[in-house]
């Protein structure tokens, strides 16, 4: 007479199909935060070289219909930099949901067999927190708020540039911009895994 108690077989490979499934998709969220972060610098490294190679050829390039246009640039420029501290964020919170179910998996496998119990370093008690500051995602997003702080203060910087003579409270007003946006684009990010 079969035990009650016993799963059938294809129990055991929905199990293993789901962890496999859970493995892959928090692989996949790693994976794509190394694409946005490197989408985001390519984009900045264009720019900048052309601005750095232009410069060098002609120095008088940067007339004030130049300078706004560049200042546009790079406005447009720290806009896709929130966009990447959104992916980032997104994509640190879908990997962590895939640990969450992965270990959901992990301690339903516990509970059917105590044997299991020291087979995994991560439990459901002990996984990472989803807003770390040590995590390599967090890092690509410092990196991309920098940048984008970066971007947005040469905004101003060459905005005003158009306008003005350029003098020392142009620059304090564009070293501010930019600090201003680091702040605010790690506060987004902190906001959306908290």
């Amino acid at each position: 007479m079969p035990d009650d108690n016993s799963f059938p077989v294809e129990f055991d490979e929905l199990l293993a199909a789901e962890f496999d499934y859970i493995a892959q998709t928090a692989a996949q969220a790693n994976e794509d935060r190394a694409r946005v972060s490197s989408f985001y610098l390519i984009a900045v490294g264009s720019l900048v070289a052309a601005i750095f190679g232009t410069q060098f050829f002609d120095p008088n390039f940067f007339t004030p219909t130049v300078s706004l246009m560049f200042s546009g640039l790079f406005i447009l420029l720290t806009f896709l930099g929130v966009s990447t501290i959104l992916q980032l964020a997104r994509l640190r919170a879908a990997w962590y949901e895939s640990m969450l179910a992965m270990n959901q998996l992990k301690d339903y496998m516990v509970s059917e067999n105590q044997g299991l119990a020291q087979a995994f370093l991560w439990k459901t008690s002990t996984l990472p927190s989803k807003y770390k500051t040590g995590s390599v995602s967090y890092y690509q997003a410092v990196e991309v708020a920098v940048i984008s702080g970066l971007m947005l203060g040469a905004a101003v910087l060459l905005l005003m540039q158009a306008f003005f003579s350029i003098g020392v409270l142009h620059w304090v007003i564009s070293i501010l911009m930019g600090a201003l946006t680091v702040y605010v684009q790690l506060r987004i990010y902190k906001r959306i895994l908290k």
